[in-house]
């Protein structure tokens, strides 16, 4: 019998998860999301565009740029029978979300900083869009943690979320518009450019945002910190710009009981723990969180599979 296409989800995404921890993601140019990039290099740029339509440009552009990346995941979604789709959809799916890698990145900035402050400026400037060139070491592990707690939504929980509701074209969509969003949704040259992706990157990020801070809290419950990561969240929740990154932000400072910084911008948190102190606290959340969204998608897929197959759908 053909497993059903909600069973066959369950297998590929928790398939994703171990190809994730076993390979991570690749570095070369000819990966999925580096194509991507380049792509997205090619046409975003301001001066390519009068400062009138830049807004238009970055609307029709974001649709081109979404169909075209999303396009392969379809067919091998739409055709591709159950055993190729078996064979090829986990490699898929792990293009649209970064577990290991995302470990990997902030981890090499606590390692940099061990060498000197410099270094570590250095290594963190790839995480994060802010000046690095001033920043002490407390700042700079702020800076990275802050980015592995952040992308705990975009890059993980996000990508798996849409995976489970539209399989994985919900992903590819979901990677394509993160993507933009990281490289053109700033307030500066590229703010009429990059207006469509910031706010289509709003979108898609408010419900696993939400379902980032609830895992969270759960997490941080059975570990005696509920209240104080609640407390956090309803106090700086709203001090990031944005209505999705604080609130993670805030749960997981308060969680772990340590504080986020950047300098004349916002603080979340109340620092009774240093970031050395609370860093590997912050791995484990980050990693327990994962593992909990995996879990509990997994399950609910296997059980829809079930439930179709027996009443014959």
């Amino acid at each position: 019998m053909v497993p059903s296409a909600v069973t066959l989800a369950a297998i590929v995404l928790c398939a994703a998860l171990v190809v994730d921890r076993l390979i991570g993601d690749p570095h070369s140019r000819y990966h999925p999301v580096a194509l991507l990039g380049s792509f997205i290099g090619i046409w975003g740029r301001p001066a390519y565009y009068p400062q009138e339509r830049q807004r238009i440009a970055g609307v029709l552009f974001w649709v081109l740029t979404v169909f075209l990346f999303c396009l392969p995941f379809y067919l091998v979604t739409t055709f591709a029978p159950w055993y190729l789709y078996l064979l090829i959809a986990p490699f898929l799916l792990k293009c649209c979300f970064a577990w290991k890698s995302l470990e990997e990145h902030t981890q090499a900035v606590v390692s940099a900083l061990n060498e000197g402050v410099e270094i570590g400026r250095e290594k963190v400037r790839l995480l994060v869009s802010r000046d690095t060139a001033k920043l002490d070491r407390d700042h700079i592990l702020s800076a990275g943690y802050e980015s592995m707690t952040e992308n705990l939504t975009d890059s993980i929980i996000a990508p798996l979320f849409w995976f489970s509701l539209f399989n994985l074209p919900g992903a590819a969509v979901c990677r394509a518009i993160n993507t933009m969003d990281a490289m053109l949704g700033y307030r500066d040259e590229r703010k009429r450019l990059g207006w469509c992706a910031a706010r289509m990157d709003d979108l898609l990020n408010f419900i696993p945002a939400r379902i980032t801070v609830l895992l969270l809290l759960i997490w941080f419950g059975s570990r005696g910190m509920f209240s104080h990561a609640w407390h956090v969240i309803r106090r700086d929740g709203h001090k990031r710009p944005g209505f999705n990154g604080g609130i993670v932000m805030a749960a997981m400072a308060g969680g772990t009981g340590t504080r986020f910084e950047k300098p004349g911008v916002y603080t979340i948190g109340d620092g009774d723990l240093s970031l050395d102190e609370a860093g590997a606290d912050i791995l484990k959340a980050t990693r327990a969180v994962t593992l909990m969204y995996a879990i509990i998608a997994c399950c609910t897929l296997f059980l829809l599979g079930a439930l179709i197959n027996n009443i014959g759908i």
